[in-house]
């Protein structure tokens, strides 16, 4: 059974299937609005969110599809203490296919080995977030043309980014990537990523604490928020929760084809007087984030017979 737990899942072709087939959907959405009638999508989300699990769900209403699930872990089983193993194969037989969000790190990949149907990992913790990235990778083909030969900063919190180890995971395959790691030395990228990752796929990197020293290479500025749920300690957060702040004054030297990104939820680590910017391009993440799920979902129900 074919899930998507890691973005490292798929290869670059595939994630260009995937691309291709948004940009179909983006063009024709009408050849795709029965697509999956008839099929359910279950939303298991242990943790909160709003664009991921409402991403998906439009996602899958897009396509005719119908959703069933919960938002929160007090409102299922899991608070009567039912594993993850069993809570997949309880879902298994109700839905066609599972998003899961979890707190635990793995958590979606023990639900992938026990369930009968496809698994996506809607994010695991500090680990992984793969429908983030391909999000990402298609707002970059889109405003870029490719994929490739860019540099890349990452900005604010590297430590516990889950999104930001997954976007290096997939760009780490394509030619010509440069990184630029900029983060208070408290949220640094940690050493297995730039090990296992940079570093095995020859990639150059550079780390700062100045985002501004920085910004004139950059094709692609990459923001974050300094996440108050990874940080065991108040004081530490609040300390660092206001380390980079991006204004309209700090893009002063940055290019006039930069990209903006950012995950999403925006806490105060981009003034909301860039979102006028037509660098700003957090807001078609969103949109391109959902026609990425809605790719991602055909092609796992294919891939596993049930479209």
């Amino acid at each position: 059974m074919r899930s998507l737990i890691d973005i490292l899942d798929f290869s670059v072709d595939e994630l260009q299937e995937l691309i291709d087939t948004a940009n179909d959907i983006i063009a024709h959405p009408e050849q795709y609005s029965e697509r999956c009638r008839g099929k359910k999508l279950a939303t298991l989300f242990f943790e909160p969110s709003t664009r991921t699990r409402l991403s998906f769900e439009a996602a899958m209403y897009e396509l005719g599809g119908n959703v069933i699930g919960f938002a929160e872990a007090k409102s299922s089983s899991a608070a009567k203490g039912e594993s993850v193993a069993d809570t997949a194969r309880v879902i298994s037989c109700y839905a066609n296919i599972i998003a899961m969000r979890h707190p635990k790190e793995g958590a979606p990949l023990v639900a992938a080995m026990n369930a009968s149907i496809p698994v996506i990992n809607a994010g695991d913790g500090g680990h992984n977030h793969p429908t983030q990235t391909l999000a990402d990778l298609l707002t970059i083909y889109r405003e870029k043309g490719r994929l490739d030969h860019l540099t890349v900063g990452f900005c604010g919190d590297l430590k516990f980014g889950r999104t930001v180890h997954s976007l290096i995971n997939a760009l780490s395959r394509y030619e010509g990537i440069k990184v630029v790691l900029i983060s208070p030395e408290e949220l640094k990228l940690p050493s297995y990523v730039k090990k296992d990752v940079l570093a095995a796929n020859n990639i150059p990197y550079v780390q700062t604490t100045d985002l501004e020293s920085v910004m004139p290479e950059l094709d692609i500025l990459y923001m974050t928020r300094v996440q108050r749920e990874r940080f065991f300690n108040e004081e530490d957060y609040l300390r660092l929760k206001d380390s980079y702040i991006l204004t309209p004054d700090r893009l002063w030297n940055a290019k006039e084809d930069l990209s903006i990104l950012h995950p999403l939820p925006r806490v105060n680590e981009i003034s909301v007087a860039i979102d006028d910017d037509p660098r700003a391009c957090y807001f078609k993440q969103v949109l391109y984030g959902k026609y990425m799920r809605m790719a991602l979902i055909l092609k796992l129900l294919k891939e596993a017979g049930r479209i």
